[in-house]
């Protein structure tokens, strides 16, 4: 079974090539929306050549040059490259934790993580943030997806948590901190290996000293910070520090956040650029939205798109582990904690955070086909954030927080041809998404 799934990758990956000879393409007809917000570009034309954009215009300004692959987007919208900033490309929809963390170690880089970032490219996810992981196995899978082994959205990890404790079994991907030293210690070791972010949980239950020092040997080293805000202190701890972006809307069942946070929330979006940039939040909403639609309708976990790239004694011990959703203890607080999400949503807009999309991908019953759109549609249709700015959430801002907007997150001259198309108008129906046409990473067409 294991050669199978080789050989039907090699096939993939070889029809995903023969789409691409072509290097220069022009993509004409379609309604540009370019990740800044300004109104769509009607009857577009995107000049590619090789990897990057160069030009864009429409087909009244710019004609094709002879050379050009054209490529109709008639009827389509036209837009970045998604961005999904929280996901977990080790796990992959499975309801155990532990039976996971013992049962698939050795596959991880083999088989889970690479099936994980092709379902994601496929979904018109052409960058990732991998939050968690061993850190062998995330460098390796990025660096092949880099080469053009295997594909994948461009990945940006961070490799192991940090926290205080690792929890008994995780330590692969888990990093304990004891003390000052030691938090500078394995920030550095991260940092010389060649991660992107450090992801920080369980804040509030290191010292002081413990957590300012992982944030500031990751801001010596040009890091970011990433940090988990379920519970009250961990918020106030991490603003204490300088956390660059939160993680989840947290604070379990209750209504709202406190007081006192949201007046230091706006004491920080108020310095704003002073304090090296806005302050960011991924508040991964759809999966606890969802969750009850999803139990009166499990047809979503019937659709392939999640099994691509897996091996049959994985899907089927997936598959086992979902068999009764109703029943799982992750999501038993999750009837008491979806309606406090609409008014924490809207306590961190009020706020002046800036948000981005980001799901949680991996975790039980959300698989990486399907947890982008998901977000986006929860967004817009039900958190009444407009599409244009759920849209800017998926793809400048996320750019933007990673240092890359130069080349990355919209669609303009000089940057990288990471381009999705889609049959429609997904200004007025984001759902559109769930099934993206066209998908272009680097200029290459993969879809």
């Amino acid at each position: 079974m294991r050669f199978l799934g080789v050989i039907l990758v090699f096939l993939f990956s070889t029809a995903v090539s023969a789409q691409s000879d072509n290097a220069k393409k022009a993509l004409v007809g379609g309604s540009l929306i370019d990740g800044y917000k300004a109104e769509p570009v009607h009857n577009s034309v995107i000049l590619i050549d090789g990897e990057r954009i160069t030009a864009v215009g429409t087909v009244d300004t710019l004609p094709v040059p002879d050379g050009y692959e054209v490529i109709s987007t008639d009827g389509m919208s036209v837009l970045p490259g998604l961005w999904d900033m929280h996901v977990h490309l080790m796990i992959t929809g499975h309801s155990d934790y532990d039976h996971w963390d013992r049962t698939y170690p050795d596959r991880f880089a083999t088989e889970i993580m690479p099936a994980s970032a092709r379902q994601l490219l496929m979904a018109g996810v052409t960058s990732a943030r991998d939050l968690g992981a061993p850190l062998d196995d995330s460098l390796a899978v990025k660096r092949r997806i880099e080469t053009g082994e295997i594909p994948g959205p461009r990945l940006f990890i961070s490799g192991p948590f940090l926290q205080k404790e690792a929890y008994p079994g995780t330590e692969a991907f888990r990093w304990g901190v004891d003390g000052e030293r030691d938090a500078r210690t394995k920030v550095k070791r991260l940092a010389d290996a060649g991660v992107d972010v450090i992801k920080l949980i369980d804040q509030d239950l290191m010292t002081l000293e413990e957590a300012a020092a992982v944030v500031d040997e990751a801001h010596k080293h040009g890091l970011p910070v990433v940090a988990h805000s379920h519970r009250p202190d961990e918020i106030r701890r991490g603003l204490e520090i300088g956390v660059d972006n939160f993680e989840h809307t947290g604070l379990a069942a209750a209504p709202g956040y406190p007081d006192d946070i949201m007046d230091l929330l706006r004491e920080r979006t108020a310095k704003g650029r002073v304090f090296g940039g806005p302050l960011f939040w991924t508040p991964t909403v759809e999966g606890l939205w969802n969750h009850d639609y999803l139990l009166a309708n499990r047809e979503e976990l019937d659709n392939t798109c999640w099994k691509e790239g897996l091996e049959a004694d994985t899907i089927a011990d997936i598959q086992q582990s979902i068999e009764n959703p109703e029943r799982l203890s992750y999501f038993q607080l999750t009837p008491l904690r979806k309606p406090t999400l609409k008014n924490k949503i809207a306590q961190l807009r009020e706020a002046g955070v800036v948000l981005m999309i980001g799901t949680d991908s991996g975790i039980p019953m959300k698989f990486h086909c399907q947890s982008t759109w998901h977000e986006l549609d929860v967004w817009v249709n039900v958190m009444d954030i407009p599409p244009m700015e759920a849209i800017r959430a998926a793809t400048y801002w996320p750019a933007k927080f990673m240092g890359v907007d130069q080349n990355w997150g919209t669609v303009t001259p000089g940057s990288y041809a990471d381009i999705i198309a889609v049959k429609g108008d997904v200004l007025r129906y984001i759902s559109l998404l769930q099934d993206v046409d066209m998908v272009f990473k680097g200029g290459k067409r993969y879809k």
